[in-house]
């Protein structure tokens, strides 16, 4: 196969290739949201969690020079913005979605403000896989240089649809999720696990922010993440909370994110912007798809407020 000369195989590579990349924070947003949601709390705030992780992240790495030491930092910040979701929308008669929204504004106005001394330096990159290495074309194996955090989304998908079945944990958070007074019957405190649900889906969203600064793209700037924490929350109604369908669904929307680039890479350059919607055109046909109430209440868990009568 040449080198410069691809073909359609090229086409396809680079765009399971963009996939596995543009769907890593998809993925563990998603599944932050799904846990979230399972207890019976919306979070509307991920757009600023993601965008906090991504900074905190990247300035940490910078400032130790260890990628890993920021993942867990950006996951703890996540942590912290969740908690704080968590906190206020457990006093009485707060609404989750004007707290999420107003958590979406802190955590991008903070980033944004904390982030300013990390724009032109450059932070060392997470490690990645190379898959591609069977192949000599230097596209190929750009495209199948897979990171390992997505290869440990994947593995938190399974873990966290064993969890919730197979779990004492799990049953908890589904109960709480589906009944309050059910689980205050059980002697469960409802507060309490949506607090902890909340702060451990902030964490993985964190964690998704850190790699959008920490690989792909791979820099910090402020328009960095493109409303994809926002996203997350149609692509968990789409993926009926469950989290193995979280996985696939941010393979899609990695794969719509990842078409335009890979035309582009091939020297298909017509309709390159239009394509680059792609993401935002699925998002909106989503939700037009699952707005009918036989849709819209498949799989929900019962103390979601947006679907309350």
């Amino acid at each position: 196969m040449d080198n410069n000369d691809i073909g359609m195989w090229g086409i396809l590579i680079a765009v399971i290739g963009g996939a596995i990349r543009v769907s890593t924070p998809f993925l563990f947003v998603s599944l932050g949201e799904c846990l979230t949601e399972k207890s019976g709390r919306i979070n509307l705030g991920l757009e600023g969690i993601l965008v906090m992780g991504a900074m905190s992240g990247y300035g940490i790495a910078y400032l130790t020079g260890s990628p890993w030491l920021g993942v867990l930092v950006a996951g703890l910040s996540g942590c912290v913005l969740g908690s704080l979701h968590g906190f206020i929308c457990g006093l009485p008669r707060v609404n989750d979605i004007a707290t999420g929204i107003g958590l979406m504004l802190f955590g991008t106005g903070l980033a944004f403000f904390l982030g300013k001394p990390f724009v032109q330096p450059k932070a060392p990159s997470l490690p990645a896989i190379p898959f591609g290495f069977w192949s000599s074309s230097p596209q190929i194996k750009a495209a199948l240089q897979v990171n390992v955090l997505f290869l440990l989304g994947i593995a938190l998908a399974f873990a966290m649809h064993w969890a919730f079945r197979n779990t004492r944990w799990g049953l908890i958070v589904r109960t709480v999720g589906d009944s309050a007074d059910a689980a205050l019957a059980m002697g469960f405190s409802v507060r309490t696990v949506r607090t902890l649900a909340t702060a451990a889906g902030g964490f993985l969203a964190g964690i998704g922010g850190s790699f959008l600064s920490l690989y792909y793209p791979g820099s910090w700037n402020e328009s960095l993440s493109s409303g994809q924490g926002l996203m997350a929350v149609a692509l968990v109604i789409f993926a009926r909370w469950r989290p193995l369908y979280c996985f696939g669904a941010s393979l899609l929307f990695g794969g719509a994110g990842a078409l335009g680039p890979a035309l582009q890479s091939v020297g298909i350059t017509s309709g390159y912007y239009l394509f680059n919607a792609a993401p935002y055109v699925l998002t909106l046909g989503i939700m037009i798809a699952t707005s009918s109430t036989k849709h819209s209440l498949a799989g929900a868990p019962g103390e979601l407020g947006v679907i309350r009568a």
